[in-house]
């Protein structure tokens, strides 16, 4: 691509201002979870959603191994989650230490403080750059009647992350 149309094409995506998710995993006894900004409804009949997972990530490298993921939408009021398993990194914390959870489907941890929760069993992964998407058939969650305000990308603009991109 060349300079002009990268430039054009950065300068829009910052003006975007995505939905931020926190996703969870588990692979036999190993829990794993990050926040996500890459995700995105695919299709509506069936229904399906995909999330980038960065292949720097150790949720990534444990959801390759496990059957599915959880994504969590997350409100502003619990920031403190988004910075959790945004700046933070698996490899040296125990998030799932810091906040409460209980098990879910699949065995994949529920974040007891998100707005709302999907699960989706993982139908397949494909590389697309320096990040793995994840094909997800939704099933059960979980979505209170009053949302509120989520987490976007201009929230976690100055997050500084705990694994590289």
């Amino acid at each position: 691509m060349d300079e002009e149309r990268a430039h054009a094409f950065e300068k829009m995506m910052d003006e975007l201002d995505y939905p931020m998710f926190v996703v969870t995993t588990r692979a036999g006894d190993r829990l794993a979870g990050c926040l996500v900004g890459f995700a995105t409804q695919t299709s509506i009949d069936p229904p399906r959603f995909l999330v980038g997972l960065s292949k720097l990530n150790h949720t990534f490298r444990i959801a390759v191994d496990a059957p599915g993921l959880v994504v969590h939408i997350v409100a502003r009021e619990h920031r403190d989650l988004v910075e959790l398993f945004g700046g933070t990194t698996g490899d040296e914390v125990d998030k799932f230490a810091q906040c409460e959870w209980s098990d879910g489907p699949m065995g994949i941890p529920v974040l007891h403080a998100a707005a709302g929760w999907f699960s989706g069993r993982t139908l397949a992964s494909f590389d697309v750059g320096d990040h793995m998407a994840f094909q997800l058939e939704p099933g059960p969650g979980e979505v209170g009647s009053m949302v509120g305000e989520l987490v976007t990308y201009q929230d976690v603009f100055g997050l500084k992350p705990g694994h590289e991109a």
